[in-house]
């Protein structure tokens, strides 16, 4: 275990169980309170106290990654091979580049910053899959691939939130045909940690 990151000591099990009780309660919640939760992803774009606080936590999650190794979030300061020798920049640059863009970006922050908070997200989840022997580990990876692509358009493209908004609300149908979607694959997640995943 010598020389693993904290994230690839996860175990399966519990980050398993953890990510697919998430998506069973969020698309359970989805599904059951529609209305509101369409009225909210139609007006998050434009919402910049939520961009705001997103993009703090992405920013705080992402200077613990180049924090000090010595110090008490040692445990998750990360490796970064050639590029240790920025991390002292990183440390200063991060909060000042979290007020200026805080301050500066008004178009789609809480896109940008959600864009962000995904890719922070993803690393966690794919370290507790890495090299573990079930094969329906996979089901972690494959979610996390498509929470990175899609948490890179948001970052680069966040116009296309609204555009998948306005697509997936434009009917009821496709509305619950896409929660079930999410529903199910929280609960084959869920199955997966229970009946194979206990003990890694």
């Amino acid at each position: 275990m010598d020389g693993m990151h904290f994230y690839q000591r996860l175990p399966l099990f519990g980050t398993g169980l953890a990510l697919g009780i998430w998506l069973v309660a969020l698309h359970l919640f989805m599904l059951s309170k529609s209305a509101a939760t369409q009225g909210f992803l139609k007006r998050f774009p434009r919402n910049h106290t939520i961009g705001q606080v997103l993009l703090a936590i992405g920013m705080l999650w992402f200077w613990l990654l180049v924090a000090p190794e010595t110090g008490p979030f040692g445990r998750l300061a990360m490796d970064l091979g050639e590029f240790n020798n920025a991390k002292p920049w990183m440390r200063i640059i991060t909060p000042a580049a979290l007020v200026l863009v805080a301050i500066s970006v008004k178009e789609f922050l809480a896109v940008r910053a959600l864009g962000l908070c995904g890719l922070m997200l993803a690393a966690p989840l794919l370290g507790a899959a890495f090299l573990k022997d079930p094969q329906s580990r996979l089901l972690i990876p494959a979610f996390c691939y498509a929470l990175i692509v899609a948490s890179l358009f948001f970052v680069g493209m966040p116009y296309l939130f609204r555009d998948a908004v306005t697509w997936a609300t434009a009917s009821s149908k496709r509305w619950t045909s896409l929660c079930g979607a999410g529903l199910l694959y929280g609960v084959a997640i869920v199955a997966c940690a229970f009946a194979f995943w206990r003990g890694h």
